[in-house]
């Protein structure tokens, strides 16, 4: 089989996606039509979500320290929600998406990724054996590529998905939103403001001295064609119609435009076609959730894919992306609708967010709107952990502890950097439980470590984690779920290698 996977995207998605694969061994080839590198971008922020994945393929720590702030409050459907309930996992963090973008974009090139830009997906065919992609440049030149696998993370005017005939339902309400980075007359550029108003939102949010980005979302509005640029006047027309009224714009730097239905793919799947990111789902602009959904697709399927390529997945290992992710897109998009539906019309619905108010005041339903759709977790496959029930962390992702081992202390997001599965071993040879040495005959795939305790401790004697930093299956003291450990190895790395288990033991520390 093909090791090629042809990416169609070389957005945060598309980026992530191909970082994945590479590092996995297998061979992504992005094709993006856009070829500027602006300092500009309609994403301003990202998610603790998102950090935690940066920080397990060791890319947080190229953030330069002014580059990045913690978002002080975080919204829901304008009513701001209390962050000291939760942790910085929960947070929303200052980030735009065009340097969340040059990482990326700089980590594919060092792990070899073919990026084409100025080129875009015209077309497409595929047969059992992959896919032959049709592409398109700039100058009109055609090619053709032949893959294992074609991914849409195209955004939500997908090609790969109309290729694929995948509808994308909409639902919820409509709404047009135009936004512009601007310099004003006068002197007030760092104040924060925002509301909500009868004719939709506005928000001030200062980026950087002297300059201030303006915002508008209106409430069954229908924007201008695409192909009709977007103009200053066009942002304060949109200003005084939600606000009354419109600052003096002296100068602007970035004009964009943007809003629609909630849409959700209505799978993610069509044979050795996938889709991800807005190709899949396009959610309300609030909360940074489009990116950062996108972002968790890329990181299941890029090992799942790999795996396969590979030769060591097991047959539905493939499946379980569309299975895993797509409710989480369901997940995502009940949250991005039940935020409009509190927001317009305002004078109907006034009554029902003064309740909803008094109800985020109660710290679960506070911390419940915050996790809503970040703290995932996926159900264990049936016969994954026979004769127990799975243990709490199964299907969540591991939490980021610190390791005590023989060679210090280590993070365990640190020693998933490789891409590649994790067993940690905190049993001590205490023995009654099941035999870590069991996971040598996956030794090509899984790494085995052993630690002393975990701070904080994690109430398990043996974890086995995912590339994607899920807990496939783990264990405690009384040892109740020991014969799971094989049976998960197979579901989530494949079939055992014969001659690695013949090999004696050892474990990484």
């Amino acid at each position: 089989m093909s090791r090629t996977v042809v990416i169609a995207g070389g957005g945060p998605t598309g980026l992530l996606l191909a970082c994945e694969l590479a590092l996995a061994g297998a061979e992504p080839v992005v094709v993006e039509p856009r070829t500027d590198d602006p300092e500009f971008s309609p994403g301003m922020a990202v998610h603790g979500r998102t950090l935690e994945i940066l920080e397990q393929r060791g890319l947080a720590d190229r953030i330069g320290e002014h580059e990045m702030f913690a978002w002080p409050r975080t919204p829901f459907a304008f009513h701001w929600l209390d962050l000291t309930s939760v942790g910085p996992n929960e947070y929303t963090y200052a980030y735009p998406q065009w340097r969340l973008e040059r990482l990326l974009r700089a980590r594919a090139g060092e792990l070899g990724v073919e990026l084409r830009r100025g080129v875009r997906v015209s077309d497409y065919t595929q047969d059992a054996d992959g896919v032959t992609v049709h592409t398109r440049a700039e100058d009109g030149t055609e090619e053709t590529l032949r893959a294992a696998y074609l991914v849409g993370a195209d955004g939500a005017d997908s090609t790969v998905r109309r290729l694929a005939g995948i509808e994308f339902v909409a639902s919820g309400k409509e709404y047009a939103g135009v936004l512009g980075d601007v310099e004003l007359e006068e002197s007030e550029h760092d104040t924060f403001d925002g509301g909500l108003y009868p004719a939709g939102v506005f928000g001030a949010l200062p980026l950087q001295p002297g300059r201030l980005r303006l915002m508008t979302i209106e409430f069954g509005a229908t924007p201008p064609a695409a192909d009709v640029p977007v103009s200053t006047e066009e942002l304060l027309d949109s200003v005084r119609r939600v606000l009354g009224k419109a600052p003096r714009v002296a100068t602007t730097h970035y004009l964009a435009r943007y809003g629609g239905p909630t849409r959700l793919a209505e799978r993610y799947r069509d044979g050795r076609v996938f889709l991800a990111g807005d190709a899949a789902h396009v959610l309300f602009i609030s909360g940074t959730q489009g990116v950062n959904t996108g972002l968790h697709d890329a990181l299941n399927l890029g090992w799942k894919l790999a795996a396969t390529l590979a030769g060591h997945a097991s047959p539905g290992l493939p499946d379980s992306y569309e299975s895993e992710r797509r409710p989480v897109g369901e997940r995502v998009a009940l949250h991005s609708r039940a935020q409009m539906a509190l927001m317009h019309p305002l004078a109907e619905i006034t009554p029902l967010r003064d309740m909803v108010a008094e109800l985020t005041a109660i710290e679960s339903v506070n911390r419940h709107l915050l996790e809503m759709t970040t703290a995932v977790g996926y159900p264990a496959p049936a016969d994954a952990d026979p004769g127990a029930d799975p243990h709490a962390l199964v299907g969540r992702r591991v939490p980021g502890v610190t390791l005590n081992t023989g060679a210090g202390d280590t993070k365990l997001l640190e020693l998933l950097r490789t891409g590649r599965g994790l067993l940690v071993d905190l049993t001590g040879g205490a023995g009654g439980g099941a035999d870590p040495a069991e996971a040598i005959a996956w030794a090509d795939r899984v790494d085995i470590v052993t630690a002393g305790s975990a701070e904080p401790a994690l109430d398990a004697t043996l974890v086995l984690v995912r590339p994607d930093g899920f807990v496939a299956w783990a264990d405690d003291a009384a040892g109740a779920r020991a014969k799971g450990l094989g049976s998960a190895l197979t579901t989530w790395f494949g079939e055992p290698d014969e001659a690695a288990s013949a090999a004696p033991a050892a474990p990484s520390a």
